[in-house]
């Protein structure tokens, strides 16, 4: 589920988008899956509903979900989402690539490097995103189900309660 970290520096609204981009993207919520009711997942997060209206505009503005007038929210094309990271990659890339070429420093050891960090950390590596995706299942049921007032606080699975002053 969502896990709001009170001692982020970012509004609380842009950690909810970003949680639920992440979520899309690691294909936890899937094209037309019901978003949480506002005011459901405002009370599962102990914040208040016009925050979570706000995360849900900024996430419509982006085309991550669509509202339909009286059903609620729904998930987007989450194609359209990955293209747009893909993108943003391979900026970040081109700007590593000339950083490196300024500095010295060979394709072949950047590629090593990425093989290398691929091996540890799971950057970009197809074997994690399998092993991600079924650990992430069991997320996207906290989800699904925060529509229907289920609190699904779950530390191993990185979901929390997200209650303002718990601590662990």
């Amino acid at each position: 589920m969502i896990l709001i970290d009170y001692r982020d520096s970012r509004p609380i609204y842009e950690q909810v988008v970003d949680k639920f981009r992440l979520l899309i993207l690691k294909g936890v919520l899937n094209k037309d899956d019901k978003m949480p009711s506002v005011r459901s997942l405002a009370m599962e997060l102990s914040i208040n509903p016009n925050t979570i209206q706000r995360a849900y505009n900024e996430l419509e503005r982006q085309g991550c979900i669509y509202t339909v007038k009286g059903r609620g929210n729904f998930i987007s094309d989450p194609e359209s989402l990955k293209e747009e990271y893909r993108r943003e990659i391979f900026e970040k890339l081109d700007d590593v690539c000339d950083l490196a070429d300024r500095a010295g420093v060979g394709t072949k050891e950047l590629t090593d490097h990425i093989e290398d960090r691929s091996k540890t950390d799971g950057c970009g590596s197809d074997e994690r995103d399998e092993n991600t995706s079924d650990e992430e299942a069991g997320s996207g049921a906290a989800v699904s189900e925060a529509g229907n007032g289920s609190d699904k606080g779950d530390k191993d699975n990185g979901t929390d309660t997200g209650k303002e002053g718990e601590q662990s």
